[in-house]
């Protein structure tokens, strides 16, 4: 077994019942290093254009990395991609927890699944071993009880379980794949794709130990890290409030989503912000394998209208914002008794509160009626109108059935001028973060394979006071987050790279490069003594280039074309409140943008990546 990772990717056909290990060189880890790199590369390998996302010639991947299961904070996420069913284009979405060290332990680095059963299975990985096993008693049932009944069946609660709720069976194009109710793959629709496949969970459970070049220095490194954990200032509000710490401080500065986006001040943020939630339904905190930040919440309530249960999770940043500010609700026991009905069927709550929040514009301006909902009305502040949409959509029955083909989808088959309230980018709908304060970020979500991704793009606000964490990739000095010009395409031509080394290394962007704990110089030497490679930062980054070029390549041949690297109408134009007020992106100087950021990553000006620029990546095969 080679130091850090094992050298071997499962694949298996559902259609036939079968499965083949393959064990690429170390050439080959060391050119992609896991995450979204392995992904891309049977997606453009083995996937054939224009091919439906929802039937049995999609390919799901599950993939760790080369570092993932080492015992540092942070080093346990692993991705999961597909053709998406929400946008035609690349599907990718990660996820902590324990489930990919697991599948380490297991014995496998990635799992690349083919083909449709024939009825409802899930995967038994257990040391090596694999079974395909019948799934009926299990579908139909909530991500909860299908946990349990799997727990029963093999008879061992350690074994760890990433499985879809009804929303995937469904097919809703924005469901979910969670692992231990805390822990979720929530965008894209990969759930959906697990659906389509009669692929209810991947049950793993491993008790191989990995091996790493230098073990000595990897328990440095965990030391060094989890004291710096300690006394980062990032970290340590992560560990004391969680994600729900952001809340309070993106309305102070006037860019927290309200209204469907419309608004960046929130009234009612003093009741959803995290003293609120710690004063109220907080009850104990979470975490992912082997870190030390601990910023998962667990909420209670034994309220009889909004019950909540600490074993379903409790709502982080951009839950708050999706079902809180999005909608103008201010009824946090609500909200997060919404926050468990997703955990618990299935469905990503950014999505769903995007498109609850576009229902509620559309029946505000008399697009949609009570005789569309079949008699209720859904305004904004109604927290109950949204629990009941959320079951519907589910459900997919009633008004839900057509919400739940999410914002672009169900404008298009409402009509009658709904386009207007339908924001998403590539079909995505958009997490809580206004692009008109964060210029650069802005980019990332136009220019992102997935649509609207949060966790691809670096956020300039980080680093408008000083940059000493981007100084080794040469941003020197503060960036400004309201301009677009030449040194933010710079900054985030760079910075994009930077981000990207959490999607290949599957680290959480929580504890890793650049804004929390763990450092540039740090990263490099846990790399070199988990794997024993002689590697570098140079190296790190070409391959996370990697990882932006392969799904562009995928996106082209799909059919996307520049005209999709935009942003949302709102954001071109101005606030009309708050201290942002007067504040928009300019729609020229962003396209002019756009094309600069081409120039500089060698694609041409249709967005895609010259000949030249692949074989500079060692990507030679995706020359047509």
């Amino acid at each position: 077994m080679a130091n850090g990772y094992n050298g071997r990717i499962l694949h298996v056909n559902l259609t036939n019942s079968s499965w083949k290990i393959e064990e690429p060189g170390e050439v080959w880890y060391r050119t992609y290093m896991g995450g979204s790199n392995f992904a891309a590369y049977y997606l453009l390998k083995e996937l054939k254009r224009d091919v439906d996302p929802l039937s049995e010639e999609n390919i799901l991947i599950f993939a760790c990395s080369v570092v993932t299961g080492a015992p540092i904070s942070g080093f346990n996420r692993y991705t999961v991609a597909a053709k998406s069913p929400l946008t035609g284009a690349f599907g990718e979405t990660e996820a902590g927890g324990y489930w990919g060290p697991e599948l380490k332990f297991a014995g496998y680095d990635a799992v690349v699944i083919k083909g449709r059963a024939s009825k409802p299975v899930y995967l038994w990985i257990h040391n090596g071993d694999v079974e395909i096993r019948d799934a009926g008693n299990v579908w139909g049932k909530d991500n909860w009880n299908t946990l349990e009944t799997i727990w029963k069946e093999v008879g061992d609660k350690r074994v760890r379980v990433a499985s879809i709720g009804p929303a995937g069976e469904k097919l809703i194009p924005f469901a979910t794949v969670q692992n231990d109710m805390e822990h979720f793959n929530g965008r894209t629709g990969m759930g959906a794709v697990m659906g389509s496949k009669n692929l209810k969970a991947i049950a793993v459970r491993g008790t191989k130990k990995l091996k790493f070049a230098d073990p000595g220095k990897v328990k440095e490194i965990t030391r060094w890290h989890n004291d710096r954990i300690k006394t980062h200032p990032p970290n340590v509000g992560l560990t004391k409030y969680g994600t729900p710490g952001l809340v309070k401080g993106l309305n102070n500065a006037g860019i927290l989503p309200t209204h469907n986006f419309r608004d960046g001040v929130f009234e009612g943020v003093d009741k959803i912000d995290a003293e609120a939630y710690h004063n109220t339904i907080f009850h104990s905190t979470g975490t992912c394998y082997a870190c030390s930040v601990r910023c998962k919440r667990r909420v209670a309530s034994d309220d009889e209208k909004y019950p909540l249960d600490p074993r379903f999770g409790g709502p982080e940043y951009e839950t708050l914002a999706c079902l809180g500010s999005l909608l103008e609700n201010d009824n946090l026991p609500a909200l997060a008794r919404g926050n468990q009905l997703c955990n618990l069927m299935g469905l990503d709550t950014i999505s769903t509160g995007c498109t609850i929040a576009f229902a509620m514009e559309c029946f505000e301006n008399g697009i949609i009626t009570e005789k569309d909902t079949g008699g209720r009305p859904i305004r904004f502040g109604d927290a109950d109108a949204m629990l009941w949409l959320i079951e519907d959509i589910a459900n997919r029955r009633g008004f839900g059935e057509t919400l739940s083909l999410g914002v672009k989808e169900a404008a298009e088959k409402i009509g009658n001028g709904a386009e207007k309230y339908a924001f998403h980018i590539k079909g995505s709908e958009l997490p809580a973060h206004d692009g008109r304060g964060k210029t650069g970020m802005a980019m990332g979500y136009a220019l992102s394979a997935t649509g609207g991704d949060h966790v691809e793009t670096p956020h300039d606000t980080a680093f408008q006071k000083n940059v000493g964490s981007l100084e080794s990739l040469g941003i020197l000095e503060p960036v400004r987050p309201l301009d677009t010009d030449y040194d933010k395409v710079r900054y985030f031509s760079l910075g994009q790279k930077a981000w990207g080394i959490n999607n290949c290394l599957c680290l959480c962007n929580f504890c890793s490069v650049p804004i929390h704990a763990m450092t540039f110089a740090g990263l490099v030497d846990a790399v070199t003594a988990i794997t024993g490679w002689n590697t570098s930062l140079f190296e790190i980054i070409r391959v996370t280039e990697r990882s932006i070029v392969m799904p562009r390549v995928f996106n082209n041949r799909e059919g996307f074309s520049p005209k999709d690297d935009r942003v949302i109408r709102r954001w071109h134009e101005s606030f009309e409140n708050g201290p942002m007020k007067g504040k928009r992106i300019d729609e020229k100087a962003f396209r002019d943008a756009i094309d600069l950021y081409y120039e500089l990553s060698g694609w041409d000006k249709e967005g895609r990546p010259t000949r030249g620029k692949l074989v500079d990546l060692n990507l030679e095969w995706l020359i047509e």
